[in-house]
C-alpha cells in the first residue's frame, strides 16, 4: 500500500529515507529550510521538495499533511523536530517520528514524553549507535550483526581474511561443512559491488560475506569457519560525548575493563562522577605516546566515537598499527565507508544511517516485520510474513516459488523453531521468512508475499 509521507529534514538521514522510500512507491515530500539540500534532492531523487521550516503550519499545509499517514521530524534541531511532530498531531496524522538527541524527552519519567507529546517513536541517534557498538563488542571478527525471528536467527557480516580457511572455496564446497551445522552465506559483497551468490561463487582474499545461521549454533559455525567470538577484557573508548559515555556505561556494568578517552577537562570530570567503574583520562585521541603509556597496545577493542570523522578514523589507524586487535569507528560521512576496510579498520558506523534504518524498521507495513540494512551494501534483509492465499495454503516448495532476481531466503521460523532452507524445503501460510534482497528486488518480495 502507497503511503503519503511527509519528512522534515533532508540531511543524512531524511535524504537516505526520501531515497528509500521513494523507491518502494511511496509519496514522499520533504521539506527543508536549506535551499542547497533542496536542490540536491530536486536534481537525484523522484520527491517534492519544498523549502520552508518544518514548524511552520502553512509550510506543512502546503506539503498535505492533513493527507498524510506518516510524519517524519529529522532535522538537527530537536526543537524544530518535536514542534512539527505536534504540528502534525493537530492535523490528525495517524503516526510520526521525531529524532531527538537531547536524553529529557526519552525517559518515561520525563514530563514530555513519547506518550505525552503524542509521538509514537522517538529516536535518539547517540543511543542507537552505543548500542549497536556494544552488541558487534561482544562479536569479535564479526563487521555487521543483525537478529530476526524472536532472536533466534543471526544475520553476521564478516571481513574474508587472507588466513580465512574458506579462501578459494565455492559455495558448492560448503556443502560438506553445512551438513555438520546449518548456515547458508546469503551475499558476497566486492569491489562496492552485492552478489546474491550460487554454487559456482568461489569467496576471495578481501569479501565482506554475510552470514544466517541459528543464534545456538553460531559459535559453532565461526570455529568452523575459522571465524573467532571472544567479548573483549579491556577496551578503549576514544571520545567522551553522549555515545562515548553510553558506550562505557554499558561495558562497565558487563565487568569489562574500560578507558575513556577525552581531551575536554570539564567533561572529564563530568564522565567520573556519571562513571563508577571507568578510567576518564583526560588525553588527546591521537597523543600515541601518551595512549600507549596507558596500555592502549594491550587493548581487545579500541572505540573511536568523537564528532570528528578524521580524528576517528586517525585514531583508529594509530590503535591498529600499535596492535590494538579490533577497531569500531564512527563516520558521520557515509560515502567514507567504502574506503575504511582498505585501511584495516573493522568496523565503521554512522549513526545517522543507523537511526533512518530503526526509523525504516518502524515505518513498514504489510507483511514485512522487520528489515536491517548493511552500509557498503545496496541490499537489506527482511523478515516477511507467508500469507495465506489460495497460492500458499497447500505449501509451496521454495524451488516452485517465482523469487524475484537478487533475493535468497536465509531461514524460515514456524512455530518456534528454525529452518535453515534448501530448494525442496516447503513454506506455509504463516511461516517468517529471512529474505537477503538487493534493493531493486523489494517491491517484488512485497507483491509476492501480499496478502491481498
Amino acid at each position: 500500500m502507497s503511503l503519503k509521507v511527509i519528512i522534515v529534514g533532508a540531511g543524512e538521514v531524511g535524504y537516505y529515507l526520501a531515497d528509500r522510500l521513494s523507491l518502494e512507491g511511496h509519496d514522499i515530500v520533504v521539506v527543508d529550510s536549506d535551499e542547497d539540500k533542496i536542490k540536491r534532492l530536486e536534481r537525484s531523487l523522484n520527491v517534492m521538495a519544498i523549502k520552508g521550516s518544518g514548524a511552520s503550519a502553512k509550510v506543512l499545509e502546503r506539503a498535505g499533511v492533513k493527507e498524510a499517514d506518516l510524519f517524519v521530524a529529522v532535522t538537527n534541531s530537536d526543537e524544530i523536530n518535536l514542534i512539527a511532530c505536534l504540528l502534525a498531531r493537530e492535523y490528525g496524522v495517524p503516526r510520526k517520528v521525531a529524532r531527538v538527541r537531547s536524553e529529557d524527552y526519552l525517559s518515561p519519567e520525563s514530563p514530555l514524553n513519547e506518550q505525552k507529546l503524542g509521538i509514537d517513536l522517538i529516536i535518539n541517534p547517540a543511543r542507537v549507535l552505543a548500542d549497536e557498538i556494544v552488541r558487534l563488542s561482544e562479536i569479535t571478527e564479526a563487521t555487521e550483526w543483525a537478529e530476526f525471528a524472536r532472536g533466534k536467527v543471526i544475520l553476521l557480516g564478516y571481513q574474508v581474511k587472507e588466513n580465512c580457511p574458506l579462501v578459494g572455496m565455492s559455495l558448492a564446497d560448503l556443502k560438506e561443512l553445512r551438513a555438520l551445522y546449518d548456515f547458508v552465506i546469503v551475499a558476497i559483497i566486492r569491489n562496492n559491488e552485492t552478489i546474491i551468490p550460487s554454487g559456482s561463487d568461489v569467496i576471495r582474499k578481501g569479501d565482506k560475506i554475510f552470514i544466517i545461521a541459528k543464534k545456538k549454533d553460531i559459535s559453532a559455525v565461526e570455529h568452523l569457519l575459522g571465524f573467532t567470538t571472544k567479548p573483549p577484557s579491556r577496551v578503549f573508548i576514544i571520545g567522551g560525548g553522549q555515545v562515548g559515555a553510553f558506550i562505557a556505561r554499558q561495558m562497565e556494568a558487563k565487568n569489562i575493563e574500560v578507558y575513556l578517552v577525552e581531551k575536554d577537562a570539564a567533561r572529564c570530570e563530568e564522565l567520573a562522577e556519571f562513571l563508577k567503574h571507568t578510567v576518564v583520562l583526560n588525553l588527546d585521541g591521537l597523543d600515541a605516546q601518551e595512549l600507549l603509556k596507558e596500555g592502549i597496545d594491550r587493548s581487545d577493542l579500541v572505540i573511536t566515537v568523537t564528532d570528528v570523522d578524521t580524528v576517528n578514523i586517525l585514531g583508529a589507524l594509530l590503535a591498529k598499527h600499535h596492535g590494538a586487535k579490533k577497531c569500531i569507528v564512527r563516520i558521520d560521512r557515509p560515502d567514507f565507508i567504502p574506503l575504511l576496510s582498505n585501511l584495516g579498520i573493522d568496523v565503521a558506523l554512522s549513526p545517522r544511517l543507523l537511526a533512518a534504518n530503526q526509523i525504516l524498521r518502524f515505518v513498514r507495513r504489510g507483511q514485512i516485520l522487520s528489515v536491517a540494512t548493511f552500509l557498503g551494501s545496496e541490499a537489506e534483509v527482511v523478515e516477511m510474513v507467508v500469507p495465506d492465499t489460495e497460492f500458499f495454503r497447500k505449501g509451496r516448495k521454495l524451488q516452485e516459488i517465482e523469487f524475484p532476481k537478487g533475493a535468497i531466503v536465509g531461514a524460515i521460523y514456524r512455530a518456534g523453531e528454525v529452518i535453515i532452507p534448501k530448494g525442496e524445503t516447503t513454506l506455509y501460510p504463516g511461516d517468517d521468512l529471512i529474505i537477503f534482497a538487493k534493493r531493486e528486488a523489494l517491491p517484488k518480495l512485497e507483491k509476492l508475499f501480499s496478502s491481498s
